[in-house]
């Protein structure tokens, strides 16, 4: 006889038990057990309970939802894992036709990994590589394969070469976008110059009572913003080049430096002027978020097979409650 651990009912814990056969073969003159596909991997849980311990672990931490079920921590893990491994089997195999593409820092040393999203499905579907390289981003066109590679229309990246390096190399057909939210994450960087540079000039006094350049900072940064709303590249060129007209007299060197930026990654900027590629660009952003969120959850946890799954499963939904039985 074997006994296993199943759902529990309300707070008590609830084991089967069954007589598990075995069988002489006829062919190898071996003994043959016979495989019962309601029960874990591990040979002490049902499949059900083993989900069930993964779907706690969503939103609690393996620690508490071991200590909650009286459950080993490294098994519980382990019935994370298989919980998040059947929700990937059960999203599919992913044919993205538009993607978007950024890095996270896994642990300090500037150790990078890419995280490559379908930004139609709102969901992340690749997590690897070595760095932030176009050698490891090449990795994922790899994975991808060829026919799916050649599907994609549209990638939305950061102004990091590298990316734009792969992408143009295995997917060219795709149109390249430059994400809106760190186009402007370097206005804010030059905003903040132009502010601790007005601090360090002038008095409190002087800066109280009025601050000419720092105000005209202030409203360049927030018209800028206006450049996306644009559905013509006529008209956005145009809202572009008075904004940079009205910076020449202004002595905001960190502005300017912007303005050249923008210039030499116009065309990935203006791309977003196409009707066809008005996507959720403030996706990556709030997925950011999210995986800082999951790192702090998992600290002290250095598997990285983890968290790729991790991260891999925080958009889907719950398994259905027939996948647990």
């Amino acid at each position: 006889m074997r006994q296993v651990r199943d759902l529990p009912c309300g707070t008590l814990h609830v084991r089967l038990e069954f007589e598990l056969r075995r069988v002489a073969c006829h062919t190898c003159g071996g003994v043959k057990q016979e495989q019962l596909d309601w029960l874990a991997e591990n040979p002490h849980d049902t499949r059900r309970f083993a989900l069930y311990v993964g779907k706690q672990c969503r939103s609690t931490s393996i620690t508490e939802v071991a200590e909650d079920l009286r459950l080993n921590w490294h098994t519980a893990k382990a019935m994370d894992q298989l919980y998040m491994q059947a929700q990937l089997d059960l999203a599919g195999t992913p044919a993205p036709a538009v993607i978007g593409i950024d890095e996270i820092s896994i642990r300090k040393g500037h150790v990078y990994r890419i995280i490559v999203s379908d930004l139609e499905l709102r969901r992340p579907i690749w997590f690897g590589g070595v760095d932030r390289s176009a050698a490891s981003m090449t990795m994922f066109y790899d994975h991808l394969g060829v026919e799916r590679t050649s599907q994609i229309r549209l990638a939305v990246m950061d102004m990091w070469k590298a990316f734009r390096k792969a992408t143009e190399m295995h997917a060219p057909q795709a149109a390249i976008l430059y994400d809106k939210f760190h186009v402007l994450r370097q206005l804010n960087d030059a905003m903040d110059t132009v502010r601790k540079a007005e601090y360090k000039r002038l008095t409190l006094r002087t800066l109280l009572a009025a601050n000419k350049r720092l105000n005209t900072a202030y409203v360049l940064k927030e018209q800028f913003a206006q450049l996306w709303d644009y559905r013509s590249e006529g008209w956005a060129r145009k809202f572009f080049e008075n904004r940079r007209k009205a910076l020449r007299w202004q002595r905001l060197e960190p502005f300017e430096k912007f303005a050249a930026l923008i210039e030499r990654h116009w065309e990935g900027i203006a791309a977003y002027c196409q009707p066809d590629n008005k996507v959720a660009l403030g996706f990556v952003e709030g997925l950011n978020n999210k995986i800082r969120v999951i790192q702090r959850r998992c600290y002290g946890i250095r598997d990285e097979e983890y968290l790729r799954l991790k991260v891999l499963t925080s958009t889907l939904p719950p398994l259905p409650r027939d996948h647990n039985s």
